[in-house]
């Protein structure tokens, strides 16, 4: 047979437990497979039972346990087992007396204000943030008897609010017909949304819980912020109101995970004895996630310990109550900075919508802000470098002795000499080491060619003019680039240097300049001087497409920052580098470009001599 409850159930009997007679009827394994099997919420789980009733009820060893209470704790064990649900219990109770829930009788109204002041609590914090504490969760019956009384008492007093703290972290009962009055009022009228659905196993049927048009009273504003508290505590039909605000987003929950409960547990007799089967006999389907909280809980957007639950929702409304200020201060100042005029406005005004549209409603921490923002710039402009950013203070320049630069040049430039005294030179960065590098390299033989690879993730524009001029002749000027800086309205000309620290390339002697993804910033516009003004042939990959080094600027007193690029290239023939990166003139992949390089070189002086 199968791992069946009825041979768990007898295998835990195994051993030196012997006993004479049987002290329950032989039918009582029979009756309660047939009830599990009957009312149990997932019939899905039960593959299999039906076939090993038989056999099991022939196994009477079980039945010979005396006491009540300790048959009752080995078929809850069984039970449990076969179906792995710790929902399932068996309990042996000869004095158990159903309870009969009668019908609410017609009450004065100030039985009726103190019946509801003992389940719900009602308070307005600090910054018109409303708190709603609701300890049992009442249904449709009850909320037509007092649904007016309700309204005047309690939601009249939350409408105003600019936020809600929803408390769940003590609700541990209610009723399912509750669920569709609670997730309403937080929703709009139309359309009707699918909440849920319930799914009832003794009848076989499966209803659907919709968003209702017609309230009593004023619905909460979908733009207005709202927290759910939950706890280990919050069960049943709580959880699934705490589930169905979590995947509609109309909710941020915060607290515990959930202790993973039913929206409906029956109590069941037994045949004709003492014992009762308490089991799930419905179950929730949520129709966002075609799955359940049952079992396994609600997990918390934000988790916290119960006891820090309010404090957290508190600040996480505060700070959405920044977020707009903070959303509207960021598009002016990329649409007043941004070094492409036309691109920045329409970044602004896609913010702006996005804002609009509640994209921002879910933000938790500030630095859940800085992210979402962050990826929104980068997807909105396409550039990498408008983003959120420290404002860390630049550290002061560091006075570098004569070995200390050569440690630093050794491990940021790379120099070799290839056959046909081919040089070929690499760096990783820009800097103030022209001289160093420059003594060392170039001022080797005059038939010297040049292979330059840059692999270079970027850096400051100001070395950009003297690295240039090395690769010119200087008995004339050269104007290299002009530099539009948005946020100062000025404009700055790249020319050659009259006087350099070492000796200079010059303009006669072949130079290739090998390219990659990774090339990008300020070594992307060295890339685009010199294939600009004819200088050199480039091989590799297109650049990075990136954006000159970008300017820190402060959002309004958020203590969040912006990196925007504000300076930009020449475009008056066309559009630079900024954004498309520099297609080369000959394609090759980053690791094969050396080679290649070499290959033409070589050919070229193969054809000299």
């Amino acid at each position: 047979m199968g791992k069946t409850l009825f041979l768990v159930a007898s295998l835990l009997l195994l051993g030196n437990v012997s006993f004479l007679h049987a002290s329950f009827p032989p039918s009582l394994i029979e009756d309660l497979a047939k009830i599990v099997m009957n009312n149990y919420c997932s019939p899905e789980k039960l593959v299999g039972m039906k076939e090993d009733i038989a056999a099991a009820t022939s196994n009477t060893e079980v039945l010979n346990i005396p006491d009540g209470e300790l048959l009752a704790d080995v078929l809850s064990n069984g039970v449990q087992t076969t179906v792995s649900d710790p929902r399932l219990t068996v309990s042996y109770e000869p004095n158990y007396i159903p309870a009969v829930h009668p019908e609410m009788p017609p009450l004065p109204p100030e039985q009726l204000i103190t019946i509801l002041q003992s389940t719900i609590k009602l308070d307005i914090l600090e910054g018109n943030i409303g708190y709603l504490r609701i300890d049992h969760i009442i249904g449709e019956e009850v909320a037509e008897k007092v649904g007016a009384l309700l309204v005047d008492l309690v939601w009249n007093k939350i409408l105003p609010t600019s936020a809600l703290i929803f408390d769940l972290r003590y609700t541990g009962s209610g009723d399912i017909s509750g669920i569709p009055y609670i997730i309403s009022y937080f929703t709009e009228v139309e359309p009707v949304i699918h909440i849920d659905s319930i799914y009832d196993r003794p009848s076989n049927t499966t209803t659907k819980l919709m968003s209702m048009s017609t309230l009593l009273g004023e619905r909460y504003s979908v733009t207005k912020p709202l927290i759910v508290l939950t706890s280990k505590n919050t069960k049943g039909i709580s959880e699934d109101v705490a589930y169905c605000f979590q995947n509609l987003k109309r909710a941020t929950i915060v607290g515990e995970k959930t202790a993973g409960g039913s929206v409906k547990v029956d109590k069941l007799k037994v045949g004709d004895t003492d014992f009762y089967v308490t089991l799930p006999t419905a179950k929730s389907i949520n129709p966002i996630t075609g799955s359940t909280w049952e079992l396994t809980g609600v997990t918390p957007d934000v988790e916290v310990s119960a006891e820090d639950a309010l404090a957290t929702a508190i600040r996480i409304i505060n700070l959405r109550v920044q977020v707009p200020s903070i959303i509207e201060e960021s598009a002016i100042l990329i649409a007043n900075n941004y070094a492409f005029q036309s691109v920045g406005a329409d970044v602004a005004e896609k913010l702006r919508e996005l804002l609009a549209n509640g994209e921002f409603s879910s933000i938790v921490c500030k630095e859940s802000l800085e992210t979402k923002l962050s990826a929104d710039l980068k997807t909105l402009s396409g550039d990498k470098s408008l983003q959120t950013t420290t404002n860390t203070p630049a550290l002061p320049p560091m006075e570098y002795s004569p070995e200390m630069y050569i440690e630093l040049i050794k491990i940021s430039f790379h120099t070799d000499v290839f056959e046909n005294n081919i040089g070929y030179l690499r760096f990783d960065m820009f800097g103030d080491f022209e001289e160093h590098i420059w003594n060392k390299v170039f001022l080797w033989d005059p038939a010297f060619l040049e292979c330059v690879k840059m692999n270079n993730l970027g850096g400051p524009t100001t070395a950009i003019a003297g690295f240039c001029s090395y690769f010119f002749d200087g008995d004339k000027e050269i104007l290299l680039d002009k530099l539009y800086d948005r946020s100062s309205g000025t404009t700055t000309e790249l020319r050659t240097l009259d006087e350099l620290t070492g000796a200079r390339y010059g303009s006669k002697k072949s130079l290739i300049i090998l390219t990659s993804k990774a090339t990008a910033s300020a070594a992307e516009e060295f890339v685009y001087i010199m294939k600009k003004l004819g200088r050199a042939m480039i091989i590799g990959e297109t650049t990075a497409g990136g954006s000159h080094p970008p300017k820190v600027f402060p959002v309004g007193e958020s203590n969040i920052f912006l990196s925007i690029p504000t300076v930009h290239s020449e475009t008056s023939a066309g559009p630079a580098w900024e954004g498309v990166g520099i297609t080369p003139h000959i394609p090759a992949a980053a690791e094969a470009a050396l080679e290649v390089a070499k290959g033409i070189l070589n050919k070229h002086l193969g054809g000299q001599q």
